[in-house]
C-alpha cells in the first residue's frame, strides 16, 4: 500500500480560464508525471487513471489535468489545436515550479492521442532541464514534427501493433527526435489499448521509463 502524501483537487489559471486537475504525491516522492490527455478524454479517462495508479504505486507523483474546460471541449477544433494544448501544458508545469509541494518535484510527461504532441512540443520549448522525459501512447507525435528535433528530454513513444496507420505515424516522429528515445510496439493492442493485458503493457513500460529518467 503507498502511503500518500498529498491527494487534491488543483486550479490553475491560464489564458483567463481555471483547468481542473488531480494532483497526487506518494510519501518520499521526487519525480512527478503531468498527463496530456488526447481528444475527446478528460482527467477521468480510465485508461489514463489505471497508468497514473501504477506509477504512483512505483513512487512517482501524477497530474491529470484537463487542458481544455468543458466550454471549450466541445468545440471539436479545440481538441487539435496543439499550440493551445502546449501553451497551457507550459503553463501548468511552470505552476507546479511554483508550489511548495511540487517545485522541487522531477517532472515528466505522459501524453495520449493529440495530448503527445503537445507534450513534444512543451519538452522542446522548456528543455531537458524542466521536463525530464517523455512517454507517448498511442500519440500523435507526428502534430509536432516542426519541434522534434528539438526535443532533448528522453522520449518513449508506444503504440499498438494493430494501430494500423498511427504505427506508421510513430515510426516517422521516432526518426525525427534527436533525443535518447525509443519506439515500443504492443503486440495485439489497438488504438486505445482495450485488450486483455495490453494497458498492463504500457504501464510497465511507461514506469520503467519516468523511473531511470526522473529517478536516476
Amino acid at each position: 500500500m503507498v502511503e500518500t502524501e498529498l491527494e487534491e483537487l488543483v486550479q490553475v489559471k491560464v489564458d483567463s480560464v481555471t483547468l481542473q486537475g488531480d494532483l497526487e504525491i506518494p510519501k518520499g516522492a521526487k519525480g512527478l508525471v503531468l498527463f496530456a490527455h488526447g481528444s475527446g478524454s478528460s482527467r477521468h479517462s480510465p485508461r489514463n487513471n489505471y497508468v497514473a495508479r501504477v506509477l504512483r504505486t512505483g513512487g512517482l507523483g501524477t497530474l491529470l489535468i484537463d487542458l481544455l474546460t468543458e466550454q471549450e471541449d466541445a468545440v471539436y477544433e479545440n481538441r487539435f489545436d496543439i499550440d493551445l494544448l502546449t501553451r497551457r501544458l507550459v503553463s501548468t508545469t511552470k505552476w507546479l515550479k511554483e508550489q511548495p509541494e511540487t517545485k522541487e518535484l522531477e517532472i515528466g510527461y505522459f501524453g495520449a492521442s493529440t495530448g503527445a504532441a503537445a507534450a513534444l512540443k512543451a519538452a522542446a520549448y522548456l528543455g531537458r532541464e524542466k521536463v525530464s522525459a517523455v512517454v507517448s501512447r498511442g500519440g500523435r507525435p507526428d502534430l509536432a514534427e516542426p519541434n522534434l528535433e528539438e526535443v532533448e528530454s528522453p522520449t518513449l513513444l508506444i503504440v499498438g501493433g494493430e494501430d494500423h496507420g498511427v504505427i506508421e505515424l510513430n515510426q516517422f516522429a521516432y526518426h525525427k527526435l534527436n533525443s535518447i528515445k525509443s519506439l515500443a510496439i504492443v503486440p495485439g493492442a489497438t488504438h486505445l489499448f482495450e485488450e486483455p493485458g495490453t494497458l498492463e503493457e504500457v504501464a510497465r513500460l511507461a514506469a520503467g521509463w519516468f523511473k531511470s529518467k526522473l529517478l536516476e
